[in-house]
């Protein structure tokens, strides 16, 4: 800071100043400095960055950028040293005009992160401003039968600086007749007064000539001088007069035009016409004054005529002149001293500056979103300035200095629960009624990748017809993202897993963009009941976020194998069934069994037994088991029978379309002597199966026993389960159903299983459940089995939980009773 110090006063001066400088900045945390007005450009005021502590080579990289609200372009920082120097001409006058305080406040902001420093730049008065008169010459008139000591008062001149250097000393020239007479009055302001001090006589003396000098307290000092004309007048003796030489009056600002302000009552001694008073207002009132105020010049009232504001001007001296009617005129003077009271007129200002928008959703506590100054230009309470924010979540407004606010982030966002907000600032003063301002921020809150993609169950059930084409479509899984733009960009995948000695991604393949399943070959139902695998759903945000779905694909049965005839145990010729028949057996007897599987399940697999009519129309003594197999005569054979007969038996399934086999059978008729023979030859065998035949029975007595304890303990259990499941769900909630469909026989049914099996020759028993009742309604998929396991025993609210669990026991019954005894 550059000041031109001149003896060892002011380097004391200077010394102290920048003592108190230092204890202030101290004590309020801010930088401050000090500048004279009208310094040069280039002069140094402070190292802003190193007292900021900032370092110079960062100046540049986060943006540092110098505001201040008005005249921005007083102060510049040079970014190379990070000195704060004078950049325009500064005029401490023009910028704060008589005030006490002038100071200049700076807004240092810098980003990366968003930081804000306040300054404030107190401009120093210099002396650069004389006394100035209203006028450069002053004519008087003095009569000359004015008394010794009679006062005439003078008008003051004006300095525009501020204290000493507006504190002014008054000098007259030397005069034989007249003395200069100072009286200081409240707020330094002053009186003068010219005092006679020698009687006047115009015969002698007409005209009296002097000069009045005004000089300021500053270094160095500054004069200003009137010439006063005072010419000596040989009228009337009494000149009017006031009850008080000064009236003091206060008016609020807002004051409407017309309103009395002062109504003035001077008197005259004299008689007449030199006792008629005229008022008027004084030449020495500004021009700026005579448009607000008027005075009668009857009456002597004076009124509002202009708009008072006292953000403008805080006070008015009006100087007023009664004169009477003589001849020469005299006249008497005072001072109407007008104080405005400032009212609550001016509402708050709101400037929002440096939003850093939009704002990220994982944005921490605390991050200054943007910057708010407020100001009032009404003053005391009038001008002290509140701010509040709407809605105050999840932001608030931190006070960062006086009348500076920073909007900050003080809780958690989520922009998939809110997207944007929309922000009331409002600035609130102290005046009663109190006055405010409000201006709108919209706040928008950038998208981060936190949610992962989310299927809408955790997992699918497909059922899907064997021998279906390759590259067919068998499902598509969908996954919703809650983020938005490339962070809810899904793609789909399959999660490798082996089955067996092959990939999932040998049987299924997923469109990564779409989420359709497609199958990469046919199934195969006696390969594979139930293809179980994963797909990956996963967004394209970073780091990338993903979940994964699970989907059943059931492979359904078609009816795509024929039954099989099983190889006769004995007796068998060329794959034929030949058995020897006694002439001698009745009606009913069971000649022979025709056995076959197929290798299908369900009701693709329910096989049916036909005897193909005989050659040439002859009716057979021979009939088949429908379901059974079993060949038994239709009566008593006699001699009239052919002794080999020879018997078709066409093997069917219950598929859509049916397929069949054809078995031959080959019978014997002996006579009752051979069929001993041969009967004693097969006893060992008959033997071992009827054996076999007690071991079935009793297997099937311990089955029965066991599927009735079975029954028993399922029925405490879902009593229990009843007991304590949760009201939402009810004990007659929908469970897993079973598939229920009805033919022309009876009805047939299959409990869902879950399981994968490789069917090779002839194999294990199948495990599929079948039972019959003849009420059941017809099956809407032509028999599918796999398609319908989704539909349940309660297809009917008649059907209960109770009947269900009968009909488990039944089919369980059925499917041992109706096993060939072959299976055991």
């Amino acid at each position: 800071m550059v000041f031109s110090i001149r003896g060892s006063r002011e380097a004391r001066r200077l010394l102290l100043s920048l003592l108190l400088l230092a204890a202030w900045e101290a004590g309020s945390g801010q930088v401050h400095y000090s500048v004279p007005e009208e310094a040069k450009h280039g002069t140094f005021v402070g190292r802003i960055a190193q007292d900021l502590g900032l370092e110079l080579a960062e100046l540049v990289p986060r943006l540092f950028r110098v505001a201040s609200k008005g005249r921005a372009d007083l102060l510049e920082v040079n970014l190379q040293n990070g000195i704060l120097f004078v950049n325009a001409r500064i005029d401490r006058e023009e910028l704060c005009g008589r005030s006490a305080e002038c100071s200049l406040h700076l807004e240092v902001i810098v980003d990366r992160p968003l930081q804000v420093f306040h300054v404030e730049v107190e401009v120093k008065d210099i002396n650069d401003n004389p006394p100035v008169f209203p006028m450069t010459v002053k004519t008087l008139r003095f009569p000359e039968s004015r008394p010794l000591d009679s006062r005439f008062p003078l008008e003051g001149a004006s300095d525009a600086d501020i204290g000493v250097n507006a504190l002014l000393s008054y000098k007259l020239s030397s005069s034989e007749f007249f003395f200069l007479d100072t009286q200081t009055n409240d707020e330094l302001s002053q009186s003068l007064s010219l005092v006679l001090k020698k009687s006047l006589d115009r015969e002698e003396t007409a005209e009296v000539h002097l000069l009045l000098v005004a000089t300021d307290g500053g270094k160095p000092e500054l004069t200003g001088t009137v010439q006063m004309l005072i010419k000596i007048l040989d009228v009337n003796d009494n000149e009017p007069s006031f009850d008080q030489s000064i009236y003091k009056v206060q008016l609020l600002e807002n004051t409407a035009n017309g309103t009395l302000v002062v109504k003035l009552n001077a008197s005259d001694a004299d008689e007449g016409s030199n006792g008629e008073i005229v008022y008027s207002l004084s030449n020495d009132v500004p021009s700026t004054t005579q448009i607000k105020f008027k005075i009668d010049p009857n009456s002597g009232e004076i009124r509002i005529t202009g708009q008072l504001d006292y953000e403008e001007k805080k006070s008015y001296e009006i100087q007023v002149i009664a004169s009477d009617k003589g001849n020469p005129s005299m006249s008497g003077h005072c001072k109407i001293s007008v104080k405005l009271v400032d009212v609550n007129d001016n509402t708050p200002e709101l400037l929002i500056t440096s939003l850093a928008l939009p704002i990220r959703e994982d944005a921490p506590l605390g991050t200054v979103i943007a910057l708010i100054s407020v100001s009032d230009r009404d003053f005391g309470a009038n001008g002290q300035v509140t701010c509040t924010l709407t809605p105050h979540i999840p932001f608030k407004l931190v006070s960062t200095f006086k009348n500076y606010y920073s909007l900050v982030l003080d809780s958690a966002l989520d922009r998939e629960s809110v997207s944007a907000y929309a922000l009331m600032v409002t600035a609130r003063d102290g005046g009663s009624p109190p006055l405010s301002a409000s201006a709108s921020v919209s706040v928008e809150v950038a998208d981060v990748n936190d949610n992962a993609p989310a299927f809408a169950q955790p997992e699918y059930t497909v059922f899907v017809k064997e021998n279906n084409a390759p590259g067919c479509h068998i499902f598509t899984v969908s996954a919703r993202d809650a983020d938005a733009q490339e962070n809810a960009l899904v793609s789909y995948s399959l999660v490798e897993r082996r089955l067996g000695e092959r990939a999932v991604s040998s049987y299924v393949s997923v469109h990564a963009e779409s989420g359709k399943v497609y199958a990469l070959q046919p199934l195969d139902h006696e390969e594979l009941e139930l293809l179980q695998f994963q797909v990956s759903a996963r967004d394209a945000g970073f780091p990338p976020l993903g979940s994964n779905v699970t989907l059943q694909v059931f492979v359904l049965d078609e009816n795509d194998n024929a039954p099989a005839l099983l190889p006769p145990r004995a007796g068998g010729v060329g794959g034929a069934l030949s058995e020897l028949v006694p002439r001698s057996v009745g009606a009913g007897h069971v000649v022979a069994k025709v056995r076959a599987v197929d290798a299908d399940s369900g009701y693709n697999a329910w096989l049916s037994y036909e005897l193909q009519p005989a050659a040439g129309g002859a009716r057979s003594p021979f009939r088949v088991g429908l379901y059974t197999g079993e060949v038994s005569t239709t009566r008593a054979l006699d001699e009239a029978d052919a002794p080999r007969q020879r018997l078709l038996v066409l093997v069917r399934d219950h598929g859509e379309p049916a397929l069949t086999a054809t078995a031959t059978v080959l019978l014997s008729l002996v006579e009752s002597g051979q069929a001993l023979k041969a009967s004693s030859r097969a006893s060992a065998g008959v033997a071992g199966a009827e054996a076999a035949l007690v071991d079935v029975n009793v297997y099937l007595i311990v089955a029965i026993c066991a599927v009735s304890s079975l029954l028993v303990l399922t029925l405490l259990l879902y009593t229990a389960l009843r007991c304590s499941a949760p009201p939402t769900e009810g004990a007659c909630g929908p469970g897993k159903p079973t598939l229920v469909c009805s033919s022309a026989v009876g009805s047939w049914s299959y409990s869902q299983q879950r399981r994968q099996r490789v069917c090779s020759g002839e194999g294990p028993p199948k495990t599929d459940l079948m039972a019959f009742s003849p009420s059941l309604p017809p099956c809407p998929l032509s028999g599918d089995r796999d398609e319908q396991l989704n539909v349940g025993v309660d297809l009917s609210p008649k059907v209960s939980n109770f009947s269900y669990l009968s009909k488990i026991s039944l089919i369980f019954l059925f499917r041992y009773t109706f096993t060939p005894l072959e299976a055991f």
